[in-house]
């Protein structure tokens, strides 16, 4: 008996944990949004581009097939980064995605080349969380508004941010070890 209760107590506990992490990451999400210089339709409208025009290079054979395009996108402003094996590919990319409803600007930052290994974009994940702490973690500049993509140690920055701001974000993504070039695609704001 006492056995069915260490193993009742034990699952009990796990699920709450579960629910814990669920309540955390929810809360997290809702203190992003809340302090989010984007407005809410324009937050959502990110959401749907990304979604579109990762379905768009999806769709179509040519950015499809051997490629590895990644979309983010910010107040209208879509970043395209990771690898592809032709210019004409990466031209495709960008014409597909620039006609979609809501992208302002496409940044066609996909480099010509092989898709990174699984090990790189790992360690592109580790750069990505290093600079996204040191943001958060620096009193000048509005973590919470800017956007770390790391794609083969290249860190993109998007956001809408003053000047102050990026050129700070720059400065210290720069000096992150493992980054090897910044690169601002924000939207600079009036004070």
């Amino acid at each position: 008996m006492n056995t069915l209760k260490l193993v009742c107590a034990c699952t009990l506990l796990a699920l709450l944990q579960g629910c814990a992490a669920a309540v955390v990451a929810g809360g997290a999400t809702a203190v992003t949004s809340a302090n989010d210089r984007r407005t809410l339709g324009a937050q959502i409208d990110d959401k749907n581009v990304v979604l579109k025009a990762t379905r768009a290079l999806s769709d179509d054979a040519s950015t499809a097939e051997g490629s590895n395009i990644n979309v983010t996108s910010y107040n209208g402003v879509l970043l395209l980064t990771g690898q592809t094996r032709s210019e004409a590919i990466r031209q495709q990319a960008q014409a597909l995605v620039g006609k979609i409803d809501g992208v302002r600007d496409v940044q066609n930052q996909i480099r010509l080349g092989n898709n990174t290994a699984m090990t790189t974009r790992t360690r592109d994940s580790w750069i990505s969380t290093k600079v996204k702490t040191q943001l958060l973690a620096d009193e000048q500049v509005s973590g919470l508004n800017i956007k770390v993509i790391t794609e083969n140690a290249e860190v993109f920055l998007m956001g809408l941010v003053t000047e102050q701001e990026a050129a700070k974000a720059v400065d210290i993504a720069r000096h992150v070890d493992g980054v090897s070039r910044v690169v601002r695609a924000f939207e600079i704001r009036q004070n």
